[in-house]
């Protein structure tokens, strides 16, 4: 079995196709967009989006480390990504990951939230190709958590299974709140 990281990019692994556009809507320490933007190759493009200057300048700094030229960094809220797409992209893009929670090794009461990430969630759906997926890595075992994780499912589990299919992933022996991946699919 692949653990929870290893299968949300097994996800995107699968639908995503060079050439394309995706986002990246936590990029946090940046190991997701790495992982995106040699997915897409020299002729894609990542759009990555942090509310912390630390998190874009993590994941900056890994980009120059590999040399990948290929990302857009946006200091700005997921819940604003609309602000950052074209009309051209409608139906185009390719996937979208978050993790959801706090930045690793940082402040832990700067986290991620049910209402801005649905909205996020929403946009991204309008913007998604069919076929394409938007892989949510959920951790909750922080204070606010739990309340994202809900609103979250609440809001997935109400999705049209006529347009979307919805997944839900994750280890039921651990511990400690273990993270779980959402994957979303349009049909």
């Amino acid at each position: 079995m692949k653990s929870i990281l290893n299968y949300s990019h097994h996800l995107l692994e699968e639908i995503i196709v060079q050439g394309e556009t995706v986002i990246d809507a936590t990029c946090g320490n940046g190991n997701d967009t790495l992982f995106l933007s040699k997915l897409v190759g020299e002729f894609g493009e990542v759009i990555a989006f942090d509310i912390q200057e630390q998190a874009i300048d993590n994941t900056d700094q890994l980009l120059m480390d590999n040399n990948c030229t290929n990302v857009s960094l946006v200091l700005d809220s997921h819940a604003n990504i609309e602000n950052y797409l074209i009309k051209e992209l409608e139906e185009t893009i390719g996937g979208a990951i978050f993790n959801l929670g706090y930045l690793p090794k940082s402040d832990k009461t700067v986290i991620t939230e049910g209402a801005s990430t649905i909205k996020a969630i929403n946009t991204i759906l309008h913007y998604l190709k069919i076929g394409g997926r938007i892989i949510l890595v959920v951790y909750y075992g922080h204070e606010g958590g739990e309340e994202e994780k809900n609103s979250i499912l609440k809001h997935v589990i109400s999705l049209d299974q006529k347009k979307y299919s919805v997944l839900q992933y994750g280890f039921i022996n651990q511990k400690n709140n273990p993270p779980f991946i959402i994957a979303i699919q349009k049909k």
